[in-house]
Order: structure tokens, then C-alpha cells, then sequence
């Protein structure tokens, strides 16, 4: 049977990485961002012969694959074996072996059986040891970057409410934090599932739990509209505002009830508030600009800045582009560049503002966690880009030309006003506050975030 061997190097002791993969989210950090593949349940634990479900889709093609835990030894192995799934066997042993210096080896020992048996094996192998080499090298860095987020922070446990929790950025915020130790509390529109710390709201009805936000230490504000999903039409426009302003409204009323009210209130806005600022560059002293998303930013920031009568540390986040192919902008955009007909809109000019995904979890934890930091805070890469620079570096990323530019007339027919705001204006914005704050950016360089996000490289070894 084929057997694969990754080794990482994580700058950790074996104690800390191991138990940091046995807290809840650690599986969800580990997952490819540029796969989709989801956890569907559990049973048990990782030290008790627990089972995953987990559901994975490309393109056309779904899979469902379950492994169980069976073999545990604290700080040195765990075991996942495939109990059913696309392959007619697999065994992967995680092995923690100490360094001298303070360090961890992480290896990873997988020995699989494709489908079909051996005659498929000569056509699965190279492919599937192609992935295995993408996923550990992605994996080894994510955990090593995560883990160095959390040294970063040697405060108390810290419990944290989170709107938006099961969204592209919040769910990853709920998965990073509770691998560093920390408490999550959903806040969520369904009915709340009391073991996981779930609290009720209904935004649209003004209703919240709030009595169940006493003593939290932080409060991360994440959900509202979309605002790239369908044009914007009088109703879709009514329906982004109702959701921004009134969410943060009601937020703000619960925390202003309460006895012990957070230390901090992190709201989310974006660089929206800018407006169409061509090559300008902009910091969180710049003036708003004009049009739709400016004037929604800037009541959103004015709502949240009412926390401040509660004597609550107050930090809006003006988020620029997040990128990850497991949602937002980039997810949507792959396809068209992964088939060769992607290319700059309009006259690709206009600054495109990002941030990696990584890097947007971790600026809001550095809020949370950063006393010295308030007001506007612009989550954005320090590198902006023009348009065309970002679509001729995702096209070498993916190996694909970019030679079809999109006409402004095409965006505008397509899109109406919200492609016009989100696809073909722009705003060169510069993360001045999170600098000054002593925030550190992983990816300050497109390139090296694109390719970390799209798997574009990795290293590993294989055993015969």
C-alpha cells in the first residue's frame, strides 16, 4: 500500500501542540481553505475512539468520509482510520516527537488504499500524494502562525460573543480562538444550543439575550446583509442598511443594560467608507467619502461608537478585501480564473485593499487583546494593489492567463450600482492604527497570501 510522511517543525514545546489539537476547532483550522470540505458531526473525543463526519465537494463530484480515533497516547501519537469513504482504506498517525530545543516534530504518517486496488494505484498515486504534499505543508504553517498568535497573548482565558458566528470570517474567529483555550458564544438567529454556549437574537424583531452577555470579556460584531449577493435594488439596499444599523443598535442596547459590560466591543465595518478614492492613500484620520457605502459606514461606526457611554473600548473595523477560496470575493471569482477567462475589470486601475483571512482573524484578536487599540481600525493588507496587478499575480498563482479583460459596461450591466462600488471603485487603504498598534502581518504580500491560501506550494517526502 502507498505511504506518505510529512514532517513540520512547529516552534513549540510537545505539550502545548499537542494539546492544542485536542481542543474543539482544531480540525476546522486544519482543513484546506481551498477545498471544500465540512465537518457534519462528531462523536466523542480524540482520546475515546471518537467519529467524524465530514462532507467534501468539488465541482460536481460530493464525498462523504468517516474516520474514528483508535489509538491514543497523550502527547506523542493519535490515530484516525476511514471507517467508510472514497477510498478502500486509510491510516493516518499523528506523531509528536520532542526537540531539544523547545520545538516539536510533527509528523504525519499516512498509508492509504485507493479504490479498485492496486491497478488504480497507478493512476491515483501521484495525484493523491500531490495533495497530501499541498495540505501539510499548509497545515504545518497554519498551526505554527496560529500558535504564535496565541504566545503572543499571556493574559487570562478570555470569553468571547460573536455575531455572524457561522459566517466566512466568524466561524473562522469561533475555530482560532477556542484552539487557544478561549470561551465562544455564538449569538445566532436559530434556536440556541445551550451546551455550546449559544445565545438568541432576532436583529430584524429587536430581540437578544442579553442578560446571558454578562461578564464576557469581548464582544465580536460580525453579522449583517451581504452586500455582493444581487444587485442592489431599493429593497436589497433597505435590507443591508436594516441589518447593519439596527444589528449594531440593538448590540449596543444589551451591552449598555448590563451590570459588567465587556472591556471591549469590536464591530465590524468596511473600507466602504472611503468611497471611490483613486490612488489617494488613505488612513483611519482620511475623511468618508461619498455614495451608498460610505454614508452605511459611516451611521454603522456612529452606532457602535455608542457603546462608548457603557465605558466600553470601542474598535470598528474598516475590513478591505478578505482573501480565502472558502468564501467572500476571491471564493467567487476562482471559477472564471481557474478556466482561463479571468481578467482586470474596467481599466483595472482602481486599488484593490486586501487582507489575508489569516491575518483578518488575527487583527481581531489583536483587538480584542490590545487595550491601546479604539476607534477605526482599517483591516487591510499594507501592500494595496491596483486591480490589474491582483489579477495578473491570482493568474500565475493558479497558472492560468488573464488576458480577457471585463469592460466597465459589462460590469455595470451585469451588477447595476453594487458592481460599480465593490468591483470597478476603489480605495487605496493604508492599516496605520493596526501598525502603530504593534500588529504584525503574516502576509504582507499578495503573492505570499495567494499562494498560502491556494496551496500554490509545499514541501514533504515520501516513503516506499
Amino acid at each position: 500500500m502507498p505511504k506518505y510522511v510529512h514532517e513540520s517543525e512547529i516552534p513549540f514545546p510537545v505539550d502545548e501542540v499537542f494539546a492544542w489539537h485536542m481542543r474543539p476547532g482544531a480540525l476546522e483550522r486544519l482543513l484546506p481553505p481551498w477545498e471544500d470540505v465540512r465537518v457534519v458531526s462528531r462523536e466523542g473525543d480524540i482520546d475515546d475512539g471518537g467519529v467524524v463526519q465530514m462532507r467534501a465537494r468539488r465541482g460536481p463530484l460530493k464525498a462523504s468520509f468517516k474516520v474514528r480515533h483508535t489509538a491514543f497516547e497523550r502527547d506523542r501519537l493519535f490515530r484516525d482510520e476511514q471507517v467508510s469513504g472514497p477510498l478502500e482504506s486509510w491510516v493516518h498517525d499523528h506523531e509528536f516527537e520532542p526537540r531539544g530545543d523547545g520545538a516539536t516534530l510533527l509528523r504525519d504518517r499516512i498509508v492509504w488504499e485507493p479504490p479498485l486496488g492496486a491497478a488504480a494505484n497507478i493512476f491515483t498515486r501521484g495525484v493523491i500524494e500531490a495533495e497530501l504534499k499541498r495540505f501539510f505543508a499548509f497545515r504545518g504553517r497554519r498551526i505554527a502562525l496560529d500558535m504564535a498568535r496565541h504566545a503572543a497573548y499571556r493574559g487570562p482565558r478570555l470569553r468571547v460573543a460573536v455575531t455572524g458566528a457561522s459566517g466566512f470570517v466568524g466561524s473562522a474567529l469561533c475555530h482560532f480562538l477556542t484552539t487557544g483555550g478561549h470561551e465562544v458564544l455564538p449569538i445566532v438567529r436559530r434556536k440556541p444550543n445551550r451546551d455550546r454556549g449559544e445565545i438568541y437574537w432576532d436583529p430584524m424583531e429587536r430581540r437578544i439575550e442579553g442578560q446571558r452577555l454578562e461578564g464576557i470579556d469581548a464582544l465580536v460584531h460580525l453579522a449583517g446583509e451581504s452586500l455582493s449577493r444581487g444587485r442592489w435594488t431599493p429593497a436589497k439596499k433597505k435590507a443591508i442598511w436594516k441589518s447593519r444599523i439596527e444589528g449594531t443598535r440593538l448590540v449596543v442596547a444589551a451591552l449598555s443594560r448590563l451590570r459588567r459590560p465587556p472591556g471591549v466591543f469590536v464591530s465590524s465595518s468596511a473600507i466602504g467608507f472611503y468611497g471611490n478614492r483613486g490612488t489617494e492613500r488613505l488612513t483611519e484620520t482620511s475623511s468618508a467619502g461619498k455614495g451608498f457605502l460610505a454614508d452605511l459606514c459611516r451611521e454603522w461606526e456612529s452606532e457602535a461608537a455608542r457603546a462608548r457611554r457603557a465605558g466600553v473600548r470601542v474598535v470598528q473595523l474598516r475590513t478591505g478585501l478578505a482573501l480565502s477560496p472558502a468564501g467572500g470575493a476571491l471564493g467567487t471569482m476562482l471559477l472564471p480564473f481557474k478556466m482561463g477567462i479571468g481578467g482586470r475589470l474596467g481599466t483595472g486601475r482602481q486599488y484593490v485593499s486586501w487582507i489575508d483571512h489569516d491575518d483578518l482573524v488575527a487583527l481581531i484578536f489583536h483587538a480584542i487583546t490590545t487595550p491601546s487599540l479604539k476607534g477605526p481600525v482599517n483591516a487591510t493588507a499594507p501592500h494595496p494593489v491596483p486591480n490589474a496587478t491582483f489579477t495578473t499575480i491570482l493568474g500565475r498563482c493558479l497558472r492560468r492567463p488573464t488576458l480577457l479583460p471585463v469592460p466597465s459596461l459589462a460590469v455595470k450591466g451585469m451588477f447595476g450600482e453594487m458592481g460599480t462600488a465593490l468591483l470597478l471603485e476603489g480605495a487605496r487603504v493604508i492599516p496605520d492604527a493596526a501598525v502603530r498598534s504593534g500588529f504584525r502581518f503574516d502576509f504582507e504580500g499578495l503573492r505570499e497570501s495567494l499562494a498560502y491560501q491556494l496551496g500554490a506550494s509545499g514541501t514533504g517526502r515520501r516513503t516506499d
